[in-house]
């Protein structure tokens, strides 16, 4: 199988610069992926993505969310719609995640068997059934460029037991999963008019905070063949060492010509430490959540520091968020400004604070790679 990535080389700590081929594009990698959950970037038109951080052309892919858009407005919409490319008018590539994550996230409104997950709508508390067939059969409707495995996302603490029962359920699933995509890969919406390219099924390594697990999972998943990997299950309330140790010693037993792709991280300064690791990709919500709540990131002596927007001695502040940004919240908006509009309530608040941190992300990612351009070897 040809390999999605093209690798230029890799520094002494195991950073890769390279680029990822997609139907709807080239993703310069590392990479960070803002979060669209059902089909929307909160707060944040398409076009301004398209034009976020410094020297590059905006978010060069995005993500979208199977269990949301499955939900509402439902993916047989979206389909009737020429797939999610059309429906939210983004013609740069997009992820979507299986619906595992946000299935595990109900925990009092779900049962698991080995066939599947049936739960109950957040929205309308209406039963639904998902099985790896299915979760394929979602994804393949809404067409984006990379799906993912359905999987189990086991909670933390849990014992070695109960996460390697959950891992082999993953296991299973993630060989359904390939089977169904192979079978019916020629049905998602664009395939005709991209060439008859095809979406990419990336598997998901599971295995908690056993690093034992993690291996196993790894090798499993390595065998079946997939053209891409995530390191999924991180993230969800374990110490951020943990966190590290898990991401180091799974990258260890994943293929280096292949995608590796950290599930749901992180801040910052984290995301640059990973992807100096060698993590391809990784996603998070944090930008715009926080941005929503008046958080917002900025760089002292070369260091990430978190604001709280709202708090009163920003009230005569006229320096921007980040003197060193030139994002376009930055260039116009003070400090004294974006406090007034968060103590307002006006829904402008959220808007730029959370522009300004997506930027911060994709210009910490540009920084990251240039770093990494001029130190790897091939």
């Amino acid at each position: 199988m040809e390999s999605l990535l093209e690798v230029d080389g890799t520094s002494e700590g195991g950073g890769r610069r390279g680029r990822l081929h997609l139907p709807h594009g080239v993703v310069e990698t590392p990479v960070f992926m803002p979060v669209g959950t059902v089909a929307s970037v909160k707060a944040v038109e398409q076009s301004v993505l398209e034009t976020l951080g410094q020297g590059e052309r905006g978010a060069q892919i995005i993500l979208a969310n199977t269990y949301h858009l499955y939900l509402r407005p439902g993916h047989e919409l979206v389909r009737r719609m020429g797939g999610v490319h059309r429906f939210m008018s983004w013609e740069r590539p997009m992820l979507t995640d299986s619906g595992g994550f946000q299935v595990f996230s109900l925990s009092k409104l779900r049962k698991i068997t080995p066939d599947g997950v049936e739960f109950r709508s957040h929205l309308d508390g209406s039963k639904h059934f998902f099985s790896p067939e299915h979760s394929m059969e979602v994804q393949i409707t809404l067409g984006a460029d990379v799906m993912m495995a359905f999987d189990e996302c086991v909670e933390t603490p849990a014992s070695w037991e109960r996460t390697s029962a959950s891992m082999g359920l993953t296991h299973a699933w993630a060989q359904r999963s390939k089977d169904y995509f192979e079978e019916h890969k020629t049905e998602v919406p664009w395939f005709e008019a991209r060439g008859g390219k095809t979406q990419s099924l990336f598997g998901i390594v599971q295995g908690g905070m056993y690093v034992d697990l993690r291996k196993e999972s790894a090798e499993r998943l390595v065998e079946m063949d997939f053209p891409g990997y995530a390191i999924g299950g991180l993230a969800v309330g374990e110490p951020r060492e943990v966190t590290r140790e898990m991401i180091a010693r799974t990258l260890e037993w994943l293929p280096k010509d292949k995608p590796r792709y950290v599930m749901g991280v992180g801040y910052p300064d984290e995301i640059e430490e990973y992807a100096k690791m060698g993590v391809d990709m990784m996603d998070c919500v944090l930008p715009t959540r926080a941005g929503r709540h008046g958080l917002v990131f900025a760089r002292e002596n070369g260091a990430v520091v978190r604001m709280n927007i709202k708090r009163k001695e920003y009230a005569e502040d006229q320096g921007p968020i980040d003197p060193e940004c030139g994002c376009m919240v930055c260039r116009r908006y003070s400090r004294a400004y974006l406090r007034h509009l968060y103590v307002a309530g006006e829904a402008l608040s959220a808007t730029l604070n959370s522009v300004h941190n997506l930027a911060f992300y994709l210009d910490t990612m540009s920084r990251v790679r240039a770093e990494l351009g001029a130190s790897v070897t091939v």
